[in-house]
């Protein structure tokens, strides 16, 4: 069921992307390759240290406009099943109702609604967060790394754009207050994405 009802997230995802599109002539959709990206977040644990994590499994895509930047867009969801501390005993904690309660809010979405240069390579990315079924609006400092193709002679050739962001949120605007404030509100956290170009079907 769990996986039906990704899937149903994913696809009415696409379908938003299309509809985009129609109304963004030059954008190209971008489907992002979990197995070069990665989102990382980190927490104070009682003043002693600053442990982080991490969630390899990243499902989403850009809708990306060359020529003009601020005219792209961005979903990405996360699966809360994908976070890894590297410690089993801790993911069990993380994805425990006193957290994330992966098992009644399985993903963690982004959604961009406005999108702003600053400078050359530098974007203001702001969308509407949603984790532990609370949506906020956040603002992600970001910056392109590189738009082009990436070649692998033999092995792969696609179309690819690649960015790093950072945000800083707080968990209790999303309802997660366990161990506050021994265990830091803010979490600071950072974001690499690589993006492939759909291949036309």
């Amino acid at each position: 069921m769990k996986r039906l009802l990704l899937l149903t997230a994913s696809v009415a995802s696409l379908s938003a992307f299309a509809a985009q599109g129609a109304k963004v002539p030059n954008a190209e959709n971008y489907a992002i390759d979990d197995s070069h990206s990665g989102v990382v977040f980190g927490w104070n644990h009682f003043g002693f240290s600053n442990p982080s994590a991490r969630f390899d499994k990243i499902e989403g895509s850009v809708l990306l406009d060359k020529a003009d930047l601020t005219k792209s867009s961005v979903v990405v969801t996360l699966p809360v099943e994908g976070l890894d501390t590297r410690v089993a005993k801790l993911d069990e904690v993380l994805k425990s109702p006193d957290f994330f309660d992966s098992a009644k809010y399985p993903t963690i979405t982004f959604k961009s609604t406005k999108i702003e240069k600053t400078g050359e390579n530098g974007l203001k990315i702001t969308g509407n967060l949603t984790v532990h079924g609370v949506t906020k609006p956040v603002t992600l400092d970001a910056k392109v790394n590189k738009i082009g193709l990436f070649e692998i002679p033999g092995v792969v050739k696609a179309q690819t754009a690649g960015f790093d962001a950072t945000t800083v949120i707080r968990r209790s605007d999303f309802g997660v207050t366990k161990f506050l404030p021994a265990v830091s509100d803010e979490i600071p956290v950072r974001i690499t994405l690589d993006a492939k170009l759909a291949q036309a079907q």
